[in-house]
């Protein structure tokens, strides 16, 4: 593959990568949301479901394209370790997925990452090594740092959101999702999701769209990260020189090459969310579920609660729930705000 090309993942490829995790991930829990569902007024016979990947043994929905890509490439690598940049989920996700298939991995996260994820991280036997996140827009010093290890230690590089397996992989979670409403002979309207660099959101969109083509698939992003959203307005990539936001999952500087085509043509809008309606909706959902989530896995959920998504139809709503890996002091912070109200 040339630099710049891109390669269409499909429907099959999901169903490739969901024979390749098997008995490496599992599916996480759909849980119905009566809470939602009560703030949204909706009728009894529509739900609403959140998707938590906070249950994976990462905390987040990043091992699901970090155990196919590795699955696809441990067979290749001939003893040459992996190595790749994330702000934590994927580091952690790529972690499991090397102690899973005996591959050695090293990952460049940023200084200012929760320790939780250095901690998980390092508990699957990673090497991790640090940079200035604070200087990088100016510095190049994240990609700097990973492309001098694939050199050094003739490492592979993995990218966390922009490769192919990886999308493929994070459609599995949506299959799962996809599976679990129709063996319930539920209808879908609408489909939540945050975007950030898209790897995410292009697994889940291929899959929501082929099992519910009528749902709308939604995405949320952060005020200060909303690249995506400006993506859309301008029908091509965009790129924000300095993403700013505490759902430091999000903070992609664009949307990646591979996930660019199937985003144009399967999400139709992206809300950008304050920062503080963020908090907010971690706050709310640890009161009404006991749910600890990240700032990053909350924001689909603050989208609802804040009034910034009209839903039509009369199908239920899957939000997902990407990760809850956030320290607990940090957490607690987080939450200090005041309550949200209905109106």
């Amino acid at each position: 593959m040339s630099a710049g090309s891109t390669v269409t993942v499909t429907m099959e490829d999901v169903f490739l990568a969901e024979e390749r995790i098997r008995g490496h991930v599992f599916s996480p829990p759909l849980i119905r949301s009566w809470a939602l569902e009560r703030w949204l007024g909706f009728p009894e016979s529509r739900r609403v479901w959140l998707r938590d990947y906070g249950w994976t043994p990462s905390g987040s929905f990043k091992l699901f394209g970090a155990c196919n890509w590795m699955a696809r490439h441990a067979p290749e690598l001939a003893g040459r370790p992996v190595a790749a940049h994330s702000s934590g989920n994927f580091a952690s996700g790529i972690a499991y997925a090397g102690m899973r298939f005996g591959v050695r991995v090293i990952v460049v996260m940023p200084d200012t990452a929760p320790r939780i994820k250095f901690q998980r991280t390092q508990s699957f036997g990673a090497e991790v090594r640090t940079y200035n996140i604070a200087r990088d827009h100016e510095t190049g010093e994240r990609d700097r740092m990973t492309r001098e290890i694939a050199e050094v230690e003739r490492a592979v590089q993995a990218s966390p959101y922009d490769d192919p397996y990886v999308i493929a992989g994070n459609g599995v979670g949506a299959l799962w999702t996809v599976r679990q409403l129709q063996s319930e002979s539920r209808s879908l309207s609408a489909f939540i999701c945050p975007v950030s660099g898209g790897g995410l959101m292009a697994g889940q969109a291929l899959s929501i769209s082929e099992g519910f083509p009528e749902a709308e698939i939604i995405g949320v992003e952060p005020e200060g990260a909303d690249d995506f959203r400006r993506s859309l307005a301008a029908d091509q990539r965009v790129r924000l020189d300095r993403p700013a936001s505490i759902c430091d999952g999000l903070l992609s500087y664009d949307v990646g090459l591979h996930n660019w085509p199937i985003l144009r043509r399967l999400v139709r809008r992206s809300l950008a969310v304050p920062d503080l309606q963020t908090r907010q909706a971690m706050r709310w959902l640890y009161e009404q579920h006991g749910l600890k989530s990240e700032p990053s896995g909350a924001i689909g959920v603050a989208g609802l609660l804040c009034g910034g998504l009209q839903l039509s139809g009369t199908g239920d709503v899957v939000v997902v729930v990407s990760g809850r890996n956030a320290d607990e002091d940090a957490f607690r912070q987080w939450i200090d705000v005041p309550p949200l109200t209905v109106g």
